[in-house]
């Protein structure tokens, strides 16, 4: 089974909040997409918070933001808020394409932080949805000095785009991540 995690802000929101999220773990489904808090490395900050605000759901996809406040663990990952898709159950050679679009902004770009698919893939092909046999991150935004965990081992160009890619064994999950060259967001067409 695949899971794709799709990371998107928006600026501002016109319409009423579908869900406020403010819990370490709260979360929003709505068919197959759910929206996502996940404060999960909140212990690395000193104190703060985090909100993600549900601002539609639909068939089509979902519109979220995420509003934070942070003190302390400068370079320390706090949160991972995220839409989720979850897919039929597949094999990974069953998989020819992904048709998938993300838009994003952000406000203050004095931030460590980045915009990404994070995709999770098992030989069992029940395992649940948020870890696996092998994580793969798609970073299509990176803003501040962050860089994905491990060791970079070399680049790859996807529809005129460079990405740098990295690789690391984190846990008992091996990680492999690309990231852009360029440091403004892309867009890669599939």
């Amino acid at each position: 089974m695949l899971k794709l995690l799709a990371l998107a802000a928006t600026a501002s929101v016109a319409n009423a909040a579908v869900a406020t999220l403010t819990a370490q773990y709260a979360s929003y489904t709505d068919g197959a997409y759910s929206v996502n808090n996940n404060l999960w490395g909140t212990g690395s900050a000193s104190s703060g918070s985090q909100t993600t605000t549900v601002d539609s759901a639909s068939s089509a996809g979902v519109a979220w933001h995420t509003t934070w406040t942070w003190q302390g663990g400068a370079n320390a990952v706090k949160s991972y808020a995220n839409s989720q898709f979850t897919f039929t159950k597949k094999l990974v050679s069953q998989i020819n394409t992904i048709q998938t679009s993300a838009k994003w902004s952000l406000s203050n770009s004095n931030v460590n932080a980045d915009v990404s698919y994070d995709l999770f893939t098992s030989a069992n092909i029940n395992h649940v949805t948020y870890s696996g046999d092998y994580e793969l991150m798609v970073w299509l935004g990176k803003y501040g000095s962050i860089q994905p965990i491990g060791s970079q081992i070399g680049t790859a160009t996807v529809d005129g785009i460079a990405f740098n890619l990295w690789t690391a064994a984190a846990a008992s999950t091996p990680i492999a991540s690309s990231q852009p060259t360029v440091r403004s967001p892309v867009s890669v067409e599939t």
